[in-house]
């Protein structure tokens, strides 16, 4: 047996409180019996002395001693009763003196007189128990026209005695019973008890990174066991996805390194296979490996920036933003990109808004959208960008008239890795981690992103971050976040633009 388990030590708690509580209920028991009895005792003996003291009372002047012992043992009848009497007229004249009692429970002759302290006159009766004799005995002064007497009446013990020791002896007798019994009841009731944590334990060691599937047993009780199946149940669901993730993101990004990896292998192996390579041929085998290190170089980028949203960016550098003043320099540095390809970058639905957060990643998320808006939009597009703040947030929208992206498409575009078209993304140098970063970026600034596109229509990213409160100039002037800027939207803008 192990002495410190669980299931042990409630058992021997559960023991000790029970065997407690017996004892307790015992010796309860054992002293309220004794008083009950001893009371019901007393009231017998004073009963029996009121007897005697009425026949002294109502006795003549003139009676005689011999009449007075005829009258005791008729009507009260002291040896057959098993009852001491002893009556003594003042100041010491012996009157009478029971006999032995039928039980042979005690010797009158070796009862000692109970000593008064007070006259006949104006002592109270008082009530003694005589230790040689084991006797109850009631002392009463009475007054009578025949002479002031002292009146001793007495019951022996024996009979509760004996009451008190056959409960003692049951008691003696149980008590270790009940105590086993409750020790083997509450180890059998722990035990059973504890049989469902055993059940989750069993089902917990199966579990493994190959065995993600298993869940444990929901004990229907209500308590706080149900309640931790469940939790545990739900924890093993986000670990399952979790896992599950991590596996797939893995898989995704060993396949997109494979891809370079390959081509530059194969690139040197033929360039080392060949005797002789011409200046020109050198060249092209050189920028084909340069083109792949520098989509291995911005797929790298991308893993590291996930890693490190995935960890948990510190917030120490975060400050309050105008998103508007940022969204505006980030689009004048990468209209160059979009005046290469014939699209428009249209700015003049800009309104101030302030956001809280870190202003580099903030500027990966306009980055990221902007690039995917230009590379997605034929020639001769428009991409239009807005900010605006309101009371349910700041917003940020970039829409473009691109190419648009088809219904199944739109709930995995945050995926990682996940292209709409394969090939054309790979044309375009991309890894399928720019959605996916933003995502992330939004999420650390509790940020929700949303999606709304048409095939060959356009589409509509929309980034709302929480409210910032409003600060205001020292002098009481609204700031540039309150500066009311008319949103201006082109009237050749698509359906999906902006709403609010």
């Amino acid at each position: 047996m192990n002495y410190r388990s669980l299931a042990f030590r409630l058992g021997a708690w559960y023991t000790l409180l029970l065997s407690a509580t017996f004892a307790l209920v015992g010796t309860a028991t054992f002293y309220g019996l004794q008083h009950y009895l001893r009371s019901n005792l007393r009231d017998s003996v004073s009963r029996r002395s009121a007897q005697v003291e009425q026949i002294l009372i109502q006795a003549p002047a003139d009676v005689t001693d011999s009449a007075i012992v005829r009258e005791i043992d008729t009507r009260v009848a002291p040896e057959f009763n098993n009852r001491f009497v002893r009556v003594t007229r003042e100041p010491a004249t012996l009157i009478y003196r029971s006999g032995p009692p039928s039980d042979r429970s005690f010797d009158p002759s070796l009862v000692s007189a109970v000593t008064r302290t007070h006259s006949a006159d104006t002592a109270p009766p008082a009530t003694a128990i005589v230790g040689d004799q084991h006797l109850m005995i009631r002392t009463t002064p009475v007054n009578a026209v025949s002479g002031n007497y002292i009146v001793e009446l007495g019951v022996s013990f024996g009979s509760i005695d004996e009451v008190l020791n056959r409960l003692l002896d049951l008691l003696a007798l149980l008590l270790p019973v009940l105590i086993v019994c409750a020790a083997g009841g509450g180890y059998w009731l722990v035990t059973r008890a504890l049989r469902p944590v055993d059940r989750l334990s069993q089902t917990a060691e199966q579990m493994s990174l190959q065995n993600l599937t298993l869940r444990l047993p929901v004990v229907p009780s209500g308590d706080a066991l149900e309640r931790l199946s469940i939790s545990l149940n739900t924890m093993l669901g986000r670990l399952r996805d979790s896992v599950q993730t991590s596996r797939r993101f893995l898989a995704d990004a060993s396949h997109e390194l494979r891809t370079p990896l390959t081509v530059i292998k194969g690139e040197l192996q033929e360039l080392a296979g060949e005797s002789t390579v011409t200046q020109r041929d050198l060249r092209e085998r050189v920028g084909s490996v340069l083109e792949e290190v520098a989509r291995l170089e911005h797929l790298v980028s991308g893993l590291l920036v996930l890693s490190r949203l995935d960890a948990g960016e510190s917030q120490r550098d975060w400050a309050d933003v105008d998103l508007a003043e940022l969204t505006f320099s980030t689009a004048e540095q990468m209209r160059l990109m979009a005046d290469d390809r014939g699209i428009e970058i249209e700015l003049s639905a800009l309104r101030k808004a302030l956001v809280r957060g870190d202003r580099a990643r903030l500027k990966q998320i306009i980055v990221n959208l902007l690039d995917n808006a230009i590379r997605f939009t034929k020639r001769g597009g428009t991409v239009w960008l807005r900010t605006a703040a309101d009371d349910m947030g700041v917003v940020l929208e970039v829409s473009d008239t691109g190419i648009g992206i088809p219904s199944a498409s739109i709930p995995h575009v945050f995926d990682r890795f996940f292209r709409v078209d394969e090939a054309r993304s790979r044309e375009d140098g991309g890894a399928g981690l720019g959605l996916s970063i933003v995502k992330s970026i939004c999420s650390v600034h509790c940020a929700d992103i949303e999606v709304e596109s048409r095939v060959e229509a356009g589409s509509c990213f929309r980034v709302t971050f929480p409210r910032t409160p409003h600060f205001r100039a020292a002098s009481g002037r609204e700031s540039l976040v309150d500066a009311p800027v008319p949103i201006d939207v082109p009237a050749n803008a698509p359906e999906m633009t902006p709403k609010g």
